[in-house]
């Protein structure tokens, strides 16, 4: 589903994430995509949750910078059940599995593209990556950012790296997905703080 800044608009207001950041626009002429991946369903430590972490984040960002969204869907839904989630997301790993998602964005337009997603496994979905590898993004930019349990980036932003050797990869981001469901305000914050030093607002 893509998702334009009015729509966006339309959407945080109906779900309650429209946060007043003041007047403040993007420091830059660049055009900017938010691409992400989000799960919800039973999490842990958190419950069952309807509106996932990553989707959190990548709506501040995208409100922030006047960007656009895109969210990656997959055409199979991961379960909702957390233990039967984790046990699909180890044998994706493990099999370098490439789950295939619904729509797509052309990507040719933008030059910043920020990209996100959990963490599982001390990696990004396997999803993440159909994504990256089915798209060129020969002289763009890569901001990676990603919500956790705990493990940080853990590495992603070197296999994006690894992924997209054509792209130049920003210095990425993580926010705790506890600070996402429950302390909305200071996860935006904590996204002001890392767009500032980006050097985008």
């Amino acid at each position: 589903m893509e998702i334009t800044r009015r729509n966006f608009v339309k959407l945080a207001a109906t779900t309650g994430l429209l946060f007043s950041f003041g007047k403040a626009q993007a420091a830059t002429n660049e055009k900017i995509l938010v691409v992400y991946y989000s799960r919800t369903g039973e999490e842990y430590g958190l419950g069952n949750i309807t509106e996932g972490n990553t989707a959190i984040i990548a709506k501040f960002i995208a409100q922030k910078l006047g960007a656009d969204m895109f969210e990656i869907k997959p055409v199979t839904p991961y379960p909702d059940n957390y233990e039967e989630c984790k046990k699909v997301a180890s044998r994706e790993k493990a099999t370098k599995a490439r789950p295939p998602f619904i729509g797509n964005v052309d990507i040719s337009g933008y030059d910043i593209i920020f990209c996100g997603y959990p963490i599982w496994y001390g990696d990004a979905p396997q999803i993440v990556y159909t994504f990256l590898e089915g798209h060129d993004f020969s002289g763009k930019k890569i901001v990676p950012f990603c919500t956790h349990g705990g493990s940080g980036l853990s590495s992603t932003d070197q296999n994006i790296a690894l992924t997209c050797p054509t792209a130049k990869i920003l210095q990425g981001f993580e926010i705790h997905g506890s600070i996402a469901q429950k302390n909305p305000s200071k996860a935006a914050e904590l996204v002001d703080n890392n767009l500032k030093k980006l050097a985008l607002i």
